[in-house]
Order: C-alpha cells, then sequence, then structure tokens
C-alpha cells in the first residue's frame, strides 16, 4: 500500500464526513512530508520508530503509515472508510450524474489545488467538473479579479491538455461563482463571464433584504444572458448556530429561472441543502431543471451528491430534470442555447 495514497484517501473520507479542518490538514501535511522522502528513508524511520521526529508527522499519521509499509489495511483508515459509508442512497440520479458544476479550489477559499480537485472528481467516476470560484466582491473567500480569473483559465487549458495527450476522458470546465450584487447585477466583467463554459449566480450579502427588493434582485441576475445556474437560492444554514432563508417571492424567481432556462441549483452541502423541500418542490411543479452539486471546498466533500440527489428524489425530480446529466457537450449547447 502507498503510504502517501493512503494518507490522502484517509483526508477524502474526513472530509466527506464532514471533519474539523485541522484533522483533515493532519493527514495532507503528512502525505506532503512523505512524498518528500526516499522510500529507503522512509522505511528506515518507520523500523527505528523516528517517524515523529519529522514536522508534519504525529502519532496517528506515523501508525498510518508503518501499517501501509507493511502491506497493512491501517485501523484508521477502516474506521474512517467505515464512517464514510452512511451516505444516503442516491438512487438513479446519483447513477446519472456526469460531473458537477459548483466546486471551488485554492485560488479562492477551497482548501484544494485545481489539480487535486479535478483528479478527486476522476476517481468518483465524473465525467467533468466545472471549476466556479468566487467572484472579486467576496475579499474574505479571496474572490478572483478579471486579471487572476483569466490567469487560471491558462491554467485549466493546460491541464486539460494533458488529460488530452494523456488519452484521459475528462474535462475540467471552465465557470465562476459570481456574486449578485444588492441591485441584481454581477459582479465580473460581463466579456469574461462570455468567455465562460458555466455560470454559477448567488446572492452572499444582504441576505436580509427585503422581500420585494430581494425578489427584484434575484429575477433581475437570472434574466442575465451570462447566468446558467441559480445557486443555494435561499443562502440558509441548517447547522450549528444556523442562518436562516432570505425572504422572496419563490413562485416569481422559479419562473423566471424556468422562462430563462437557468437551472436551480440542488446544494448538497449538508450545511446547505439548500433548497429547502417545499421549494425544491414548488420549482419542480413551475417546471424548472437543476443542477445538483457539491459546491465543495476539499476533495472528499465532491462525494456528498448522494445528498441533493435523495431530496430531489423525494421531491419528485427526474434524471431528465437534472442537466449535470448531460454529457460534457450537451452540457455546454444547454448553456449556449438556452
Amino acid at each position: 500500500m502507498s503510504p502517501v495514497g493512503v494518507l490522502r484517501q484517509i483526508a477524502l473520507h474526513l472530509e466527506r464526513a464532514g471533519a474539523p479542518t485541522y484533522r483533515v490538514r493532519a493527514f495532507r501535511t503528512a502525505a506532503g512530508v512523505v512524498e518528500g522522502l526516499s522510500h529507503d528513508e522512509l522505511e528506515r524511520r518507520a523500523a527505528e520508530g523516528t517517524l515523529t521526529q519529522l514536522r508534519g508527522i504525529g502519532k496517528t499519521t506515523a501508525g498510518v503509515i508503518t501499517d501501509a509499509l507493511a502491506g497493512r489495511e491501517p485501523e484508521y483508515l477502516t474506521e474512517v472508510a467505515g464512517g464514510a459509508e452512511n451516505l444516503p442512497d442516491g438512487g438513479v440520479l446519483l447513477t446519472a450524474l456526469r460531473g458537477d458544476c459548483h466546486t471551488h479550489s485554492d485560488w479562492s477559499d477551497g482548501g484544494s489545488s485545481i489539480e487535486e480537485m479535478a483528479e478527486a472528481a476522476r476517481q468518483l467516476g465524473h465525467e467533468y467538473v466545472v471549476l466556479t470560484d468566487h467572484s472579486p466582491r467576496l475579499t474574505v473567500a479571496r474572490g478572483l479579479s478579471a486579471e487572476r480569473l483569466r490567469e487560471q483559465l491558462a491554467v485549466v487549458a493546460a491541464l486539460n491538455a494533458a488529460y488530452a495527450d494523456a488519452g484521459t476522458p475528462f474535462r475540467i470546465l471552465t465557470g465562476i461563482e459570481v456574486d449578485i450584487l444588492d441591485d441584481g447585477s454581477l459582479d465580473q466583467d460581463p466579456d469574461l463571464l462570455a468567455e465562460l463554459d458555466i455560470v454559477v449566480a448567488s446572492v452572499h450579502s444582504q441576505l436580509r433584504m427585503e422581500r420585494r427588493r430581494m425578489t427584484e434582485r434575484m429575477v433581475t441576475a437570472v434574466s442575465n444572458p451570462h447566468v446558467d445556474i441559480l445557486g443555494h437560492c435561499t443562502g440558509r444554514l441548517v447547522t450549528g448556530r444556523g442562518r436562516p432563508e432570505s425572504d422572496f417571492d419563490a413562485d416569481a424567481v422559479f419562473e423566471a429561472c424556468r422562462d430563462n432556462g437557468v437551472a436551480v441549483e440542488i446544494n448538497s452541502r449538508p450545511e446547505r441543502l439548500d433548497p429547502p423541500r417545499r421549494l425544491l418542490r414548488r420549482a419542480r411543479e413551475l417546471g424548472c431543471r437543476f443542477s445538483i452539486d457539491t459546491d465543495a471546498h476539499a476533495p472528499g466533500q465532491l462525494g456528498w451528491q448522494p445528498y441533493g440527489c435523495a431530496r430531489a428524489l423525494e421531491c419528485g425530480v427526474g434524471v431528465e430534470d437534472v442537466v449535470n446529466t448531460l454529457p460534457a457537450d450537451e452540457l455546454l449547447s444547454w448553456a449556449r442555447e438556452r
């Protein structure tokens, strides 16, 4: 067993289970340390019991490394892998999904590189992943200026070229999670938005805006021809101290989504699960399409789609209603033609 692979696998399981960041970071840090050592030194230190003398390796990670070198499955891996199996049954929707349209990397507030996020998505069996880092106004999330976004597009192009050269049937699609400003305009250069494959538009500020103004704000945003997906529409948080839903005329917003061909996101993050079931049912009744996304900020979180799939099935959403059941080329055609 590869110690580096096992350490990263544990980190993925911990992320999927929503473990504290410091626990995940311990295993990713240890993997980075091990990757920098020769196999001989690693085996020598394991035999001598001196792995913990290395900065970034503690008692638990040293035990995992020692077990992996001996060809044993570490008990810690068995434990966390078992806990990660407690995901809901995503049923036919999970099977039908081809990709994830809302993900973040360390270019904004994600914890891992674009390449790590892409590789985790590929290992899950996805055909594509859409990279949607934040827009500039969200400074707390290191939102991307137009200049940084253009730099990111070059990185994505290089990674896609490497996949193509290797004959790997996987693509990173370009995108952004663009802030919906108070007046419904979008927080990025319109010409640059037009270059992206998928644009997710979300409200991140003034979440308690008065109902009429919030409705106008959201309708204006989804009426913008650059917007493809309305992200986490109520802005609610359902864990910890929580956060109440934004107040808006759901019928008006969902009708605008339907009429403009904008998909309503079913956000699978366990602390969001947005929209709530009553609004998800209403959006379906009004004829909306959907995108079941993880809003992942770490590789393991890409495994959260079962949460969204289970809720969608409960509310009568079918495979044909979900845009990321489409192959990449058909998804891009939908985004261009809607």
